[in-house]
């Protein structure tokens, strides 16, 4: 297969996940005999600096001229501590999501076994954790209507959604649902938000076309207690744009490091794929960012163009790394020479060598890597 891939790397430590990323596809490339082409763009504080704007036109015409869109992170100190700001780096990420029809955001939440004492949570309680996060993405509060009084002391966000923008996402966490465990939970706060009301009658009368999957209900207050208390028990969530983006970062911690969640922003025609942390620019150029979450959100391209078997041997590179402990001081203060390169380097190497990892793993720790 050939794809070309927009690369959108941004700001703080997006250029060097996703060079792992590139790296990693590559590898499937290489032995799978596929043929990916990158066309690298600008986004986020870097376009601003650039040009003035965080989306130029440009790089929105690449997204729309490629057949997927690799996502690097965006951010930067100096806007995102200046709240008076007219310009910022997140106005890019927004509008290339509208623009481009991205209105499912698919965020998967895994324990994994090897890495079950890194979280904060006991591994009694999130052990077995495997949970989709299904989130609209291009709807109500952050697209809703903005007002500010004339006097500055008044302000009002409008949260809005159609029946068509609810039943759309909804169709597709179903049908992940039958792929499932066959469990859709919808997170709404239907007690007190119209619009909830709403998310809560369209999801109901979808899912009578749906008979094989379970539907329940959450008050997103008790869907947030719960994903602590007992958050095995989900299988797909559904919900609305600010909810879940609540709700899914607050499930990343059941991981140990939010540097291992990908994600994957979808629509009818355009799909974009990327790590869900932020540019963390303290650490920017120190190799230590964890590459997992962009290598992840890279098998999730390849699976969305129905690249299964090449999307599983990236997984099976990411869990023998992790068990190998080769991954960066987020989880892994054993191997201090670990760094952000060296995974890319050993999934990277696994791809192409999947029986002989232990002696990647040997090389790796002398500064090494078997590919040549």
């Amino acid at each position: 297969m050939k794809l070309e891939i927009a690369v959108l790397s941004g700001d703080g430590i997006g250029p060097e996940v996703t060079e792992q990323s590139k790296k990693v596809l590559d590898a499937i490339a290489h032995k799978f005999n596929h043929t990916f082409l990158y066309k690298e763009a600008l986004v986020g504080a870097i376009a601003i600096d650039k040009t003035g704007d965080p989306l130029p036109k440009e790089t929105l015409d690449i997204c729309g001229n490629t057949d997927a869109v690799l996502f690097g992170s965006i951010g930067h100190p100096k806007y995102d501590n200046d709240p008076s700001a007219k310009v910022r780096p997140e106005q890019g990420l927004l509008k290339l999501r509208k623009s481009l029809g991205l209105y499912a955001n698919i965020r998967p939440v895994k324990a994994y076994e090897t890495l079950l004492d890194k979280s904060p949570l006991k591994k009694e309680i999130i052990e077995g954790t495997d949970i989709s996060i299904y989130r609209e993405l291009t709807g109500g509060i952050y697209f809703g209507e903005k007002k500010l009084s004339k006097d500055g002391e008044t302000a009002s966000d409008l949260c809005e959604y159609s029946k068509h923008e609810i039943e759309r996402i909804t169709h597709l966490a179903f049908k992940a649902a039958q792929t499932r465990r066959k469990k859709l939970t919808l997170v709404d706060k239907a007690n007190v938000l119209e619009s909830s009301r709403l998310w809560r009658k369209v999801v109901t009368e979808v899912g009578k076309q749906y008979d094989d999957v379970e539907l329940d209900f959450l008050f997103v207050d008790n869907a947030a207690m719960q994903m602590i208390l007992n958050p095995s028990q989900f299988d797909v969530i559904l919900t609305e744009n600010m909810f879940g983006d609540i709700i899914s970062d607050e499930a990343s911690v059941i991981g140990g490091s939010i540097g291992l969640l990908a994600s994957a922003s979808v629509g009818d025609k355009f799909a974009l794929f990327e790590p869900i942390h932020g540019s963390y620019p303290q650490a920017t150029g120190k190799g230590i960012a964890n590459p997992i979450a962009s290598i992840l959100s890279a098998a999730m391209l390849l699976e969305h163009f129905e690249l299964f078997e090449e999307a599983e041997l990236i997984r099976k590179g990411v869990d023998k790394s992790l068990k190998l402990k080769i991954s960066t001081p987020d989880i892994n203060t054993e191997y201090e020479n670990v760094t952000t390169s060296k995974v890319g380097d050993f999934i990277a190497d696994y791809i192409e060598y999947p029986e002989d990892s232990n002696i990647n793993f040997q090389n790796i720790h002398i500064g090494q890597s078997t590919i040549i």
